[in-house]
């Protein structure tokens, strides 16, 4: 026999298993790396990795101090007493009375129909928006002819009916309009 007739029977040989693996649909070539684990290894040392894992996380010391701290958590008790004092404050009658106007109005030179429109878009915009104390300037009625001051009665009896507005006064220095303006403070 020579060395063709050897490679013939070999080709021969490897076409015919190649034959085999076709007509069966499987292959039984395997391409599992050699000692490589089973799934159900990979489970059991997955496993055991866990529990390794857990014992040594408890058995790990740790601070107490950071423990509690972990468990309890931290409260700035200096800051909630602020907060709390700002609050009671806000509330504070006296503390409303004496606070600056966050939010003016001049209703000099409009008609009553007019002032009483812009005065009511104007407390109801304040209380949206969250403000306490409002400043209305409607003048002193210094050229008002022959009869008592318009605006200042007009502002007066829409104080007094208006739900909106609590207490109400005239600001005590000259600089901030005197009887010619008048603070309200919003409920």
């Amino acid at each position: 026999m020579d060395m063709n007739d050897i490679l013939n029977q070999w080709d021969k040989y490897q076409s015919d298993q190649k034959k085999k693996i076709k007509e069966s649909g499987k292959n039984t070539v395997s391409h599992k790396k050699a000692n490589a684990p089973t799934p159900e290894e990979k489970a059991a040392l997955a496993e055991k990795d866990f529990e390794e894992q857990l014992y040594k996380e408890n058995n790990k010391k740790v601070n107490p101090m950071e423990m509690w701290l972990r468990r309890y958590g931290v409260i700035d008790k200096d800051k909630l007493a602020q907060e709390e004092e700002i609050r009671n404050q806000e509330s504070d009658r006296n503390y409303l009375i004496n606070m600056k106007p966050q939010a003016r109005i001049d209703l000099h030179g409009l008609h009553q129909d007019q002032a009483e429109e812009k005065l009511n878009y104007f407390i109801g915009d304040c209380k949206k928006r969250g403000i306490q104390k409002v400043l209305i300037i409607h003048g002193k009625g210094i050229h008002t002819h022959g009869t008592d001051p318009v605006l200042g009665e007009l502002v007066r009896r829409f104080i007094e009916h208006d739900p909106r507005c609590g207490t109400s006064g005239h600001p005590k220095t000259k600089q901030e309009g005197g009887s010619g303006a008048t603070w309200v403070i919003l409920k």
